[in-house]
């Protein structure tokens, strides 16, 4: 990793702590009234588990589940699954990218499956094993600028002194068809901590409150991750912390935002329209069906 990105994610925090504004609605900074969907999209049985999503135009997503070695494509006009593609056998897949006329997922061990011609009959599945050493794979988009995906682990496959505390993102280039040598990013909890209790995120506490010991929680696990069409952001979701992180085209931390667990039980899935209208998908919970939060974005808000 290089020295400027980890250096980065600290500096920026010490100049965001010196620009931040107040703001008319919550979050408005981001462009979106993140905990007040515009609409929530109750999904159908068969998407219990969804666990990705992928734009494919401004009215179709695809989405896969964790169970079923199936593309799905849902029409958000008709709220509706319009078509099905079987790429593999059942298994545990996370996450999905559209990259042209290829998708790719992501299943959790770090396979890649390339679908090639997939708004055709004629598809093509190909496997790709990157190298990443971590079984634990889930976050999965397409880097435009750099004709890349983006691979997001839940932890850091890297053992040794420190290593829990950080996170890396791995870039596969679509050049090359293989991982890059540096991570492209990397993550340091405590420092997202730091960012978070200035931010005036309620973290969780490990230990009694009243104790000088009390330590705030932050996993930072992620569970799915997308790019911004509009601002080149990087959005990433922790569904275990309940929250959405959001970084500069750098890698620099620019907002924490703490989701309504009755909004955004399980998120497991992100992806946005061309307008920036961010999509987030949460797998069904026992007693509820899976569903779509639908945010629309305001540039507006950002002036």
């Amino acid at each position: 990793m290089k020295l400027h990105q980890v250096i980065l994610l600290s500096v920026s925090i010490i100049m965001l702590y010196g620009c931040r504004t107040n703001q008319s609605k919550p979050y408005a900074g981001t462009g979106y009234d993140v905990n007040s969907p515009d609409e929530t999209i109750v999904l159908p049985g068969i998407l219990h588990e969804i666990s990705g999503l992928t734009r494919i135009d401004d009215n179709n997503f695809a989405c896969i589940q964790d169970e079923k070695g199936i593309i799905f494509f849902y029409d958000l006009s008709t709220k509706g699954i319009t078509r099905q593609i079987p790429f593999s056998k059942k298994g545990d897949y996370e996450g999905i990218a559209r990259a042209g006329d290829t998708l790719f997922v992501l299943e959790s061990d770090g396979v890649l499956y390339e679908v090639d011609n997939f708004d055709t009959d004629s598809i093509v599945v190909m496997p790709f094993t990157p190298g990443i050493d971590s079984k634990n794979s889930e976050g999965l988009c397409y880097d435009r600028k750099n004709d890349r995906l983006l691979i997001a682990p839940k932890e850091n496959p890297l053992k040794g002194p420190g290593s829990k505390n950080k996170r890396e993102i791995y870039g596969f280039s679509l050049r090359s068809m293989k991982l890059e040598d540096e991570p492209a990013f990397m993550f340091d909890i405590d420092s997202l901590k730091d960012y978070a209790a200035y931010d005036g995120v309620n973290l969780h506490m490990k230990g009694k409150k009243q104790k000088s010991s009390s330590k705030t929680i932050i996993k930072f696990r992620p569970s799915a991750i997308g790019i911004h069409p509009v601002t080149g952001d990087i959005y990433i979701l922790s569904s275990e912390d309940f929250m959405l992180f959001i970084f500069t085209k750098n890698g620099g931390i620019k907002h924490v935002v703490k989701l309504n667990p009755l909004k955004f039980p399980q998120a497991e899935g992100i992806t946005f329209l061309e307008n920036g209208d961010m999509l987030i998908s949460n797998e069904g919970q026992s007693k509820s069906p899976a569903s779509l939060q639908v945010l629309k974005y305001h540039a507006d808000w950002l002036k």
